[in-house]
């Protein structure tokens, strides 16, 4: 799975677990169950959910019976949170490696790595504000100033 696709797996599968209130193991949703509603294949369910159990989101329990479900309340868990704990960050790009012997060539790699940096940190900032819990609300004030960027597909 792509590092750009973790998070909204992520995110996803934390606000289904929070709207099917699988909050104890005898609610926990299983990675089938998951897959379905995402749409996704289970095994890249599963390889999300493991990460989000080892950052203290959610607990999992392996096998036919087995599932995740949430460790806190949907408006305790932050989307920043969900990015770290899954490794990923706003990536909208890697710098060139530039050509040695050119003075552009050698500086700019460098400034862009920072200014891409300052977009990661203003993302993450961004996310801090935004909640599993509001993911599931309809217009919620964290994202009420916002519509769908329009290269992002949206379901009808």
């Amino acid at each position: 799975m792509s590092d750009s696709q973790r998070f909204p797996v992520a995110a996803h599968a934390l606000a289904y677990m929070a709207h099917k209130g699988a909050f104890s193991p005898a609610q926990a949703a299983p990675s089938g169950v998951l897959a379905s509603s995402i749409p996704t294949n289970p095994v890249v369910v599963r390889r999300v959910t493991a990460l989000l159990a080892k950052a203290g989101l959610i607990a999992t329990r392996p096998g036919a019976t087995g599932g995740s479900w949430l460790l806190r309340q949907p408006e305790d868990i932050r989307l920043d949170e969900v990015l770290r704990a899954v490794n990923g960050c706003a990536h909208i790009g890697s710098p060139p490696a530039g050509a040695k012997g050119c003075p552009i060539s050698e500086h700019i790699p460098r400034q862009v790595a920072k200014a891409l940096t300052a977009a990661d940190e203003a993302a993450t900032e961004a996310l801090s504000k935004i909640t599993i819990a509001d993911l599931l609300a309809e217009n919620p004030m964290s994202l009420a100033a916002f519509t769908p960027h329009k290269s992002c597909p949206v379901a009808a």
